[in-house]
């Protein structure tokens, strides 16, 4: 079973990242579940949502604490709240950062991918709304999903907010696939 748990900050669409990774897995043929944990939820606060991808029905409902992946959509997180809490070396991590300011970060997680996503949201969006750009990474270094399928799930989760959203996600994911070095 993969366990993903997302880090960010409210009003930055931790918890449609979440959904967005159960919906691919689906396309892929996994059984899938996804939920958030947040308290009183306010824009910028912490929050974290969960992904639980398996090939036999999910039974567990509790948080993640050992996570497979772990996705750190705001990187001010780091060192401000505990990311890292359960990850081992063999976690793969992937952190919204142009370049890699933690090199301690690279011994302890050797599976570490950085992704530009901050800087992709801001020249398709206007804004940093990274949630769908760095699940481009996620495609990229984890045989979880395909950015087929993620593509896919933005088609089915968007629809309903028309063709020029849909496109900018999934150009938006595309090129953070694209940028991201395996």
């Amino acid at each position: 079973m993969e366990n993903i748990r997302i880090h960010g900050r409210g009003g930055q669409g931790v918890v449609t990242a979440a959904e967005l990774i159960a919906i691919a897995a689906f396309y892929e043929g996994w059984e899938a579940q996804a939920f958030p944990n947040f308290g009183v939820e306010r824009t910028g606060a912490p929050i974290q949502s969960f992904v639980r991808v398996d090939d036999k029905p999910i039974i567990t409902r509790e948080q993640i604490y050992r996570p497979t992946i772990l996705i750190i959509q705001d990187a001010t997180l780091i060192g401000a709240v505990d990311v890292f809490a359960g990850a081992t070396q063999k976690t793969t991590v992937i952190i919204n950062a142009a370049r890699n300011i933690w090199p301690e970060l690279k011994n302890k997680f050797p599976r570490l991918y950085l992704t530009p996503a901050t800087e992709i949201a801001l020249e398709i969006f206007g804004k940093n709304i990274v949630n769908t750009v760095i699940l481009g990474a996620l495609a990229k270094n984890t045989k979880i999903v395909s950015l087929d399928s993620l593509k896919k799930a933005i088609r089915e989760k968007f629809a309903a907010k028309g063709e020029a959203v849909i496109a900018k996600n999934i150009l938006a994911i595309t090129k953070d696939y694209e940028k991201i070095k395996n």
